[in-house]
């Protein structure tokens, strides 16, 4: 019965959704050629705000557990399990005052509107997986811009979405480049569990009620740690011990 009824609320929401993304991309596009940098900021989290409004047509609910005052003046590298595109959105909103930045793949940054236009224009990197010799020198470009402007760098470890819950191991290569670029950042863990849950049918119909929990994992010095491969070790226990598929 859950998943009849989901039928006409999907294509409430993807309607809902399309249309939030194509009235926030003239808007993102006024705010970035005409105002700059930190109205385009402004623009893209009020564009999260709705994206999470639009959820709430499917009964979804998010709670974002983070205890810690985390500093605005410190570049942070948040590192996190990836279930489905509903993780993004949610940290963005969250940790907004952080200005989260994402390492995303080469084919996100056309054809999607807003979200191209953001990833392109608001300090996101892309890189195509499948080329090292392109994916790594724009890893670490990133990593400087972070560094240089006390941003904050989003990475999924596990390189792509688990979709059942389950987490895949860690790829280590862009969080030991981000390291040696970030040296001064705050390393930020977090676990996601049941954003996977919203395409438990595929794309359509997609799932009802869920509550997508984000828990953010005590803050780490990244300069108090010299075995990195440690640090990285450590983080992804941690994040993979709170995970409840």
């Amino acid at each position: 019965m859950l998943k009849i009824i989901s039928y006409p609320l999907t294509i409430i929401y993807y309607f809902c959704f399309l249309l939030t993304l194509i009235i926030f991309h003239p808007i993102q596009w006024f705010c970035f050629n005409v105002f700059g940098y930190q109205a385009h900021k402004k623009s893209v989290d009020i564009l999260q705000f709705f994206l999470l409004k639009c959820t709430h047509i499917l009964g979804t609910r998010f709670s974002f557990d983070n205890p810690y005052q985390i500093n605005t003046n410190q570049p942070l590298i948040i590192v996190a399990n990836h279930q489905s595109m509903y993780d993004i959105s949610p940290i963005m909103w969250y940790m907004r005052k952080h200005h989260t930045k994402f390492i995303s793949k080469m084919e996100l940054g056309k054809g999607i509107p807003s979200v191209s236009y953001n990833l392109r224009h608001g300090g996101s990197v892309l890189i195509d997986r499948k080329n090292p010799r392109q994916s790594l020198p724009a890893i670490m470009k990133f990593g400087e811009y972070i560094e240089a402007n006390n941003r904050a760098a989003v990475i999924f470890p596990e390189g792509t979405r688990s979709k059942n819950g389950e987490p895949k191991p860690f790829q280590t290569k862009g969080l030991e480049i981000l390291f040696k670029k970030i040296p001064s950042a705050l390393v930020v863990p977090i676990s996601i569990n049941n954003s996977w849950k919203m395409f438990k049918y595929g794309k359509f119909p997609m799932g009802l009620g869920n509550h997508i929990k984000f828990k953010v994992h005590k803050p780490i010095e990244l300069s108090t740690f010299v075995d990195k491969k440690e640090l990285i070790n450590s983080i992804e226990t941690t994040i993979k011990d709170n995970i409840h598929p």
